[in-house]
Parts: C-alpha cells; sequence; structure tokens
C-alpha cells in the first residue's frame, strides 16, 4: 500500500518575542511580499524593514501572550488529520512546511524522505489562492525539488485552492450559527466577513485570482446559512492586515467597522474568512484593535467567530480534499505553483522609469530612495534613525 505524505504549508510566527525581528526579516525577504527590480536590494531593504517595525510587532505578540500560536495549533491539526486519514484506510502522516518560520519547508522535505513517503499531497493551509502566500510557499517547494534529485523522485500532488469545498463551507457556517445565537438579537446581528488583504496591484495588474476567490467563498458561506440554517443576517466583506502606502484591496476592515457603528449597527459578528487557525491578525488585531474600533463608533455587542483550528467538520473536509486529490485527476507542483500570465516575476526583465500605476515601479523607487537614506544616515552616524535609538 502506498505510504502518502501530506504537506500542510502556511506562514509560521513567531512563538517568542525574540523571535519577532528575524521571522519579519525572512517576511519581507520574500520577493513576493516586496516586490523589487534588483535583487540585490531585498535582503537589506528587508533587514531595514523588520528593524523599524519589531518593537511594533512585539507589542502586539506580548499583547496575546508573548509569541504566536499557529505552529502549535497547525500541527494539531496535522495530527486530526492525520488520525482522520487513517481512520479512512489512507497511511497517511502529516508533515508541517512553514513559510517564514519553523519548522521551514527543507525541515518537512527531509522528514519527508527518511520516512520512506511513496508519494505527496501538498495541501497549503490558505482557502484562498494568492501570489503572495500558496503561491510563494508553491515555489519555495518548487525550488527545493529543483536541487534535490531524491526529492524529485517522489510523485506530488497539490491542491491549489479549496475556498468552496464544501466541509469548510459547512463549517465556517456552523461557527458563524453558533456566535450569531449568543447575540441578544441573532435575527438582526450584522456579519462582517474580514480577509486578509493584498495589495490591489496584485489583482489589477498580474492578475491573482485571491479577491474572486473570496468574494465567491463569502457567498457560499452566506448560502449555506440561509438554506441549511435559516440565518438571513444581512453581511459586508473587507480586508485587514494592509501594510505600507500602497492601494491595498478595499473596503478595508477597520473602516467599514466604523461605518457601521455609526450608521446603528449594534450587534456585530466578525468573521475572519480567509484564517484557518488563531494568530496575531486575529487575536490582535481583531480581538483588540478592531473591537476597540466597533465600540467607539457605537457597536454595542461586539463578537468574533473563532478560527477553524481543529474544528471536527473542517478537518473532515480536509481529509476529503487531500482524498479527492489522490483519486482525481493530477495537479502537478508546476501547475501549482504556475502563475497568471500577466505577473512580472521577480527579478524584472526590464526597469522602467515613469509616472505609471505599476506596483513594481513604485516600490523599487521607494526601496532605492529609503535604502539609499539609511546608507547615507549610516556613514555619518546622524539622522532619524540615530534619534530613534534604532542606529
Amino acid at each position: 500500500m502506498s505510504r502518502v505524505g501530506v504537506l500542510l504549508m502556511n506562514l509560521g510566527g513567531p512563538e517568542r518575542i525574540r523571535d519577532v525581528g528575524p521571522f519579519l526579516y525572512n517576511l519581507f525577504s520574500d520577493p513576493e511580499i516586496i516586490r523589487l527590480p534588483i535583487p540585490i536590494f531585498q535582503k537589506p531593504l528587508a533587514w531595514l524593514i523588520s528593524t523599524l517595525r519589531s518593537s511594533k510587532s512585539q507589542k502586539a505578540y506580548k499583547a496575546i501572550g508573548g509569541g504566536s500560536p499557529l505552529r502549535r495549533i497547525t500541527e494539531q491539526q496535522a495530527r486530526e488529520l492525520q488520525s482522520e486519514l487513517r481512520q479512512r484506510g489512507v497511511d497517511a502522516t502529516s508533515y508541517v512546511a512553514m513559510r517564514y518560520w519553523h519548522p521551514f519547508t527543507e525541515s518537512a522535505v527531509a522528514d519527508i524522505k527518511a520516512d520512506g513517503i511513496n508519494q505527496v499531497v501538498v495541501l497549503p493551509l490558505y482557502p484562498h489562492f494568492s501570489i503572495s502566500t500558496s503561491g510563494s510557499s508553491f515555489r519555495e517547494l518548487s525550488r527545493l525539488r529543483n536541487f534535490d534529485d531524491d526529492f524529485q523522485k517522489l510523485p506530488i500532488r497539490c491542491i491549489r485552492s479549496w475556498f468552496n469545498q464544501s466541509g469548510y463551507i459547512k463549517a465556517m457556517a456552523e461557527l458563524i450559527q453558533n456566535e450569531i445565537s449568543k447575540c441578544e438579537f441573532p435575527r438582526e446581528a450584522h456579519v462582517c466577513f474580514t480577509a486578509h488583504g493584498v495589495p490591489k496591484s496584485y489583482v489589477e495588474d498580474a492578475g491573482d485570482p485571491y479577491k474572486d476567490q473570496i468574494e465567491n467563498c463569502s457567498i457560499l458561506i452566506i448560502d449555506q446559512l440561509e438554506k441549511s440554517l435559516g440565518f438571513t443576517n444581512p453581511y459586508t466583506l473587507s480586508y485587514q492586515s494592509r501594510v505600507g502606502p500602497e492601494e491595498w484591496l478595499q473596503p478595508y476592515t477597520e473602516e467599514v467597522l466604523a461605518n457601521l457603528g455609526k450608521e446603528g449597527v449594534r450587534e456585530l459578528v466578525v468573521v475572519p474568512i480567509s484564517f484557518v487557525s488563531e494568530h496575531i491578525e486575529t487575536l490582535e488585531e481583531i480581538d483588540i484593535e478592531y473591537r476597540e474600533i466597533a465600540i467607539q463608533n457605537g457597536v454595542k455587542n461586539f463578537s468574533r467567530v473563532p478560527a477553524l483550528n481543529t474544528y471536527p467538520t473542517f478537518i473532515k473536509g480536509l481529509a476529503d480534499l487531500v482524498i479527492s486529490c489522490l483519486e482525481g485527476p493530477e495537479m502537478t507542483l508546476a501547475d501549482a505553483s504556475r502563475l497568471p500570465e500577466r505577473i512580472k516575476l521577480y527579478p524584472q526583465e526590464k526597469w522602467q522609469w515613469g509616472w505609471n500605476n505599476s506596483s513594481e515601479v513604485w516600490n523599487g523607487r521607494v526601496a532605492m530612495i529609503v535604502f539609499l537614506a539609511f546608507f547615507m544616515e549610516f556613514l555619518i552616524g546622524a539622522g532619524p534613525l540615530h534619534n530613534l535609538g534604532l542606529l
């Protein structure tokens, strides 16, 4: 019988305060997070950004207990999924591959080879595909495969996205129903879906399918609530976690929450639609920052639907995905990591100056200006960063 390795891919997160800086450095070193035209600037810029953002990020992590629970939850999801698959007769072993923190993808690949796995199913824990999440993880795995003869021999099947998977949709609807039922006036509660945002240019210039998948997913969840559970609550969709001056997908969650409060919404149920486990964006950004915004603008009862974590309906849905992947049409790693035709891959083929809407041009300009300013300050030994105690 074939031994199946199920590779769960996720972002990763700092488990201790001292991990925050290195984690941010790894994050911003990824060209799919900040795309620069000149590779030599990528790591210096990542170092600069991680240095400047560390204090604020450390404060946020301290507010949720000193570190991210993402690894612990993901490893628990892996154990639950492995158990579910084995109960169904699949000889499966689950592995966790984090993109920016331990356990890294290299570690998971090494474990897969050591365990004598016969074939691999790659399952990103991002329901919705984006260039900067699933895409980056698939390409990292592809890079490792290209330099590993033994790993190249293993058959790999991939699940690119699963925003419309029935188990996932059902699990989300059930958790929303549970939270709505706790409201004083359940039928009047407003449901606010909030998804992690991406730069608008990813969608409009690069053809990222993320926005369409998020919108379709929210409609499927609402339909499930209405048809199966009888709920017809009003709802909105927004995007959170914007970073930097570039325009991201709108509407922004903080603005939506403020407007809902001003419009008279008193009971609000916030749904983290693109997150399958608790981490900094749910525990700190939503539960602390967004709660405060909503309450200040008139919302009386602010509640948040918990992340899926190891919710049984969700785990069964993941098992369904794996089995369907094994039995259905093959999607290779090359297919899964393939980007939309319109995207400009890093490094850029051509660097163009001029006033236009290209995010690559703007990101490159800003990065070079910031890097040169930092370099000059480092040379002369004085400036804003020195005044802030960062140099």
